[in-house]
């Protein structure tokens, strides 16, 4: 006996006995209109065409503060022996660096909360008033630290001052990548997001770059004395001036176009989704902890591996040469620096190719770079020629690139438009207060206990193996709109064109 359609169903064939062909017609009308509604069709002025001026603009005004940002904790790391020597009391040399390290380490306690205070507030008030306040706070912090008086001078309050300022310094760095990264996001065409999204941390090794090279200026062209004395408050004076630069050139941008349409009622969101999303407070943190929970999860194991591995190479590194390895402190950061300047080569070609073949092949690649070659660069590096330390320091380099290139234009894709600013900070700041600040503090202590020089090796290790598995849980984001915003594109045919491939797309 054959089977007979119910009436409701939408492919019910009206010829069928006993089946009214009205109610079929007045279905099929309301599947229709149902389904309208949850993926209503894309209008010509839904679709963002940006101004390319405007986002190398923006890229510019956002890559400038992270590098500032990076400046700022490269200098510490670059300064931390003589900074131990400076505001602890003198004793136990590895007792004085792990407490440099220590108070490195504690500005990324409060990363957390700072990101919990400017991420939704940068939802509600907009990315760019919030962007220009964090530069501020970090320009003080920072500034701050180079007219703190030594442990000689005031004795007890000088490591109370450096925390302080240390604290203020990572308040405001929570509000800073998350915001930064969405600023970048948002403004890029969908096709270029990963090119433009790499200048992002093209500011990060500018950041190391100009702080270990200063540093390095200043120690061979100061002998010790002069350096535990004044040298070393220069670096972090320098700060003042860069905030003022970084934040003039903020406060001349506009909103991101991916937030101006958020109070644009004539545009709804495609998604049932993202309609949910913008009728919630934006910014909400029991919102984005109760919905999102899951893209917090993937976005604090992704920055977990990178910023361990990140800050292994770019901050811890001239200390493990020069503490563990016995190497000139001047020779292992010049290393340190040619290695950058390959990466800053590179870096925009990484974002290239994120954006042709997708960001999970190219995080894949860095974060198994990692897994298999972190145990024979760290072995080539603890041979000690000059050959052998770049070589080991390149591999690593080339692995972290590709995390580099990548991560800043993966992290926003995450998150919808409305809860973007807000969740991004959550997630990346909790992950960079667990796994990325206290990296060096980590590794110092377990070649302390264990006694083995390959302790960053395995710890690098461990962080890829869990990034590998977020990349492979992650959804593939290249070339696609940003999750509650329209498509945004370089020209008006290519809007043209997104119209005119829906309007003639097949219909069901």
């Amino acid at each position: 006996m054959a089977a007979t359609r119910h009436p409701a169903d939408p492919e019910a064939d009206p010829l069928t006995p006993g089946v009214d062909p009205e109610a079929v017609k007045r279905h099929r009308t309301l599947f229709r209109t149902i389904r309208r509604r949850r993926n209503p069709p894309l209008r010509r002025t839904d679709i963002t065409v940006t101004d390319d001026a405007a986002v190398r603009r923006a890229v510019k005004a956002a890559s400038l503060g992270n590098a500032m940002e990076w400046f700022d904790f490269g200098i510490y790391s670059y300064l931390a022996v003589t900074l131990g020597h400076v505001f602890f009391p003198s004793g136990n040399d590895t007792v004085q660096l792990l407490s440099s390290f220590a108070t490195f380490a504690v500005s990324f306690l409060v990363r957390p909360l700072g990101g919990m205070v400017f991420g939704p507030m940068g939802d509600r008030i907009g990315r760019k008033k919030v962007l220009a306040l964090t530069m501020i706070l970090m320009a003080i912090g920072t500034f701050a630290i180079g007219l703190i008086p030594s442990y000689a001078t005031i004795g007890f309050w000088a490591p109370v001052l450096l925390i302080l300022f240390r604290l203020v310094q990572g308040f405001s760095t929570g509000g800073e990548y998350g915001g930064a990264s969405t600023f970048i996001a948002e403004y890029a065409p969908d096709k270029r997001r990963g090119y433009f999204g790499s200048f992002l941390e093209f500011g990060t090794l500018a950041g190391y770059v100009g702080a270990a090279g200063l540093v390095t200026i200043l120690t061979t062209t100061l002998d010790d004395g002069a350096m535990e004395s004044w040298g070393w408050r220069v670096p972090f004076l320098v700060a003042g001036p860069l905030g003022l630069v970084g934040l003039y050139l903020r406060l001349r941008l506009d909103e991101t176009p991916a937030f101006q349409k958020l109070s644009d009622e004539s545009y709804h969101p495609a998604s049932e989704a993202a309609s949910a999303v913008e009728t919630s407070a934006k910014g909400d943190l029991a919102t984005i902890f109760r919905q999102y929970w899951p893209s917090l999860i993937l976005c604090v194991a992704l920055v977990g591996a990178y910023n361990v591995t990140d800050y292994m190479l770019l901050s811890y590194m001239p200390t493990y040469l020069s503490d563990e390895l016995g190497y000139d402190d001047t020779h292992g950061l010049l290393i340190l620096i040619a290695t950058m300047l390959v990466l800053m080569l590179v870096i925009s070609r990484v974002g290239v190719l994120s954006d042709r073949f997708g960001r999970k092949p190219l995080l894949m690649a860095g974060m198994v770079g990692f897994l298999v070659l972190s145990a024979p660069a760290f072995l080539l590096i603890q041979q000690g020629a000059l050959i052998a330390v770049a070589a080991g320091m390149l591999m690593l380099g080339l692995s972290l690139v590709c995390l580099l290139g990548t991560m800043s234009a993966t992290l926003p894709a995450l998150f919808p438009t409305p809860v973007r600013y807000g969740s991004l900070s959550v997630g990346y700041n909790l992950s960079a207060s667990l796994f990325g600040g206290t990296a060096p503090l980590v590794i110092t202590a377990l070649i302390s206990v264990t006694g083995s020089d390959m302790m960053p090796a395995y710890y690098a290790m461990a962080a890829a193996a869990v990034g590998i598995v977020a990349v492979a849980c992650m959804k593939e984001t290249a070339q696609r709109p940003l999750s509650g915003s329209p498509p945004c594109v370089a020209t008006e045919q290519e809007a043209a064109d997104l119209v005119e491939a829906q309007a003639t797309a097949p219909k069901f």
